[in-house]
């Protein structure tokens, strides 16, 4: 392991809890690995230091198995809450995502307002997070994802927690609004125009700063065109220029629109009241 992942784990089993962990692996348990461990009454501290060093060692199945039997044998004590979270983190270690999830929400269930709550909410989005598919393919862990971050972040807003969950959000929001572009290009293509115009009006409504915008922007210019709504092609395709001159997909919506005998930089250079851009397109969308 790492000596920086090293001493984040060090720090989420003290108590403390602060930072991010990214391991990888696999591990799940069965009875007979349970079996193993025979019941012997030992010290809390003791059985838990012990799960300690098995994480330490990569040992997902015999450290977990420890931080059960703490709470087993120490239901009430101070070693078990700490040992509920780590199982939960051993668990998201070794890619049991959700039985790290289960033990993060057990864990904020009985402590809501314990110190470590931070970190187990962390836990619940991350665990969504690295759970997140390709955008070819549904999206509904990806949607998980995103409410879990956002709660990290509206729980916890001043928190090293919150400041990765909003990196973390910027890719989700990313990967949602790419499979809008997906379904919205489908669509386009299958010539149902009212349906795409749906799909990229959500994008540039609700993901307006990933990087699909612009793209969902000119497929609007397209989608307009292509029913003869001409007038309110101009006008999208005038935010897109307005908002991204040097984009691409403006070079695209510009040319689609000249063909028509529409000058998108002329419509762009009117004189406007103050304001006029952001009305127009809260009109819009």
């Amino acid at each position: 392991m790492p000596n920086r992942a090293k001493t984040l784990m060090r720090i989420a089993a003290s108590g403390l809890l602060i930072g991010t962990v990214f391991l990888s692996g696999c591990a799940t348990l069965g009875g007979d690995d349970r079996e193993q461990l025979a019941y012997v009454e030992r010290p809390a501290e003791t059985i838990y230091t012990e799960g300690l060093e098995q994480l330490d060692d990569k040992d997902w199945i015999q450290s977990i198995l420890l931080f059960e039997e703490v709470e087993r044998q120490h239901p009430y004590s101070e070693w078990a809450r700490r040992a509920m979270l780590m199982s939960a983190f051993a668990n998201y270690s070794s890619s049991n995502y959700d039985t790290a999830i289960a033990n993060a929400e057990r864990f904020i269930g009985l402590h809501p307002g314990n110190k470590s709550a931070p970190y187990a909410y962390y836990l619940i989005a991350i665990s969504y997070y690295d759970q997140i598919f390709d955008v070819g393919r549904d999206q509904g862990t990806t949607v998980l994802a995103e409410n879990a971050l956002q709660q990290v972040v509206r729980r916890y807003p001043e928190s090293d927690y919150a400041q990765d969950a909003r990196l973390k959000l910027e890719l989700t929001h990313d990967h949602l609004a790419g499979k809008e572009m997906d379904i919205g290009r489908w669509y386009l293509r299958q010539g149902h125009q009212l349906a795409a115009i749906g799909r990229f009006k959500h994008v540039v409504d609700n993901y307006d700063t990933t990087s699909h915008t612009e793209e969902a922007l000119h497929r609007l210019v397209e989608s307009y065109v292509s029913l003869g709504i001409i007038n309110e092609a101009t006008q999208v395709g005038s935010v897109l220029g307005y908002n991204y001159p040097d984009s691409e997909w403006y070079d695209d919506s510009y040319t689609l629109l000249a063909d028509l005998g529409v000058n998108l930089d002329t419509e762009i250079s009117k004189p406007q009241a103050e304001g006029y851009w952001q009305r127009l397109r809260e009109r819009i969308f």
